[in-house]
């Protein structure tokens, strides 16, 4: 298990893992491949937002896996994610929490997120981004945290790319037999901080309130409105607090 499941390459600087991974896929580089960095020169987290990181602070890694036949993409994506709570969980002993779809959280403040691109070259294949904070945080992110201030504990990259790619194989191997999905799933709507809280969707179209009931088959949101119960497969969905509403 761990990285004898995967290709390893490591980079002192590159633009950025996911980029550079898809670039190697669409030129046919093989399944299981996983790229970790130093540094990310354009590192980017979800919506466009830019993502910087000192060198050695932080776990900048993506792998390239097959595209799923039976299950929906998103499934692999909350694999990448839980699979980051389990290896944290492991090396810690402090269980993070998911905001739906798949940041990492410690109490209200993200450590970790998950980025992920359908490459279709020259067969589907996914490039999943992961960037985990361990000891310090870009201080544009107000609401981020570190391992190292959350937990207490002290990881190096290394411990938490050989922990994080054991348990994605695991998930990875897990999603292929009869059940696999559901069991993905409910683990999932285990870990997920974002049910039955007050939400905001962010939309192109402006801010929607509701409360998050579940998850769907396909990996979608469900946030109760008021009068009716509408599905999110995108969008940013804000956590609430009580002087928020």
């Amino acid at each position: 298990m761990g990285r004898k499941e995967w290709f390893v390459e490591r980079l002192d600087e590159v633009d950025s893992t996911n980029v550079e991974l898809a670039r190697r896929a669409r030129e046919g580089a093989a399944s299981r491949a996983a790229l970790v960095a130093d540094v990310q020169s354009q590192g980017r987290g979800r919506l466009g937002r830019e993502w910087h990181a000192p060198a050695g602070s932080s776990l900048l890694c993506s792998v390239l896996v097959d595209a799923p036949v039976a299950v929906a993409p998103q499934w692999v994506v909350v694999a990448a994610a839980l699979s980051l709570v389990d290896a944290l969980e492991t090396l810690t002993g402090v269980r993070a929490d998911l905001k739906w779809p798949n940041d990492v959280l410690f109490g209200d403040d993200k450590v970790a997120g998950v980025l992920a691109e359908l490459v279709d070259a020259p067969t589907p294949r996914l490039v999943i981004g992961v960037g985990v904070n361990l000891s310090e945080v870009d201080p544009a992110y107000a609401s981020a945290t570190t391992v190292r201030r959350a937990t207490g504990v002290d990881l190096g990259v290394d411990e938490v790319l050989d922990a994080y790619l054991e348990s994605l194989a695991g998930h990875l191997e897990s999603l292929e037999t009869p059940g696999g999905a559901a069991r993905l799933a409910e683990e999932y709507r285990g870990s997920l901080a974002t049910l039955r809280q007050r939400v905001r969707v962010e939309l192109a179209s402006g801010p929607l309130y509701g409360v998050a009931v579940d998850v769907d088959d396909e990996g979608a949101i469900l946030v109760d409105l008021g009068e009716t119960t509408r599905r999110f497969h995108a969008g940013d969905v804000v956590h609430l607090r009580k002087e928020d509403d």
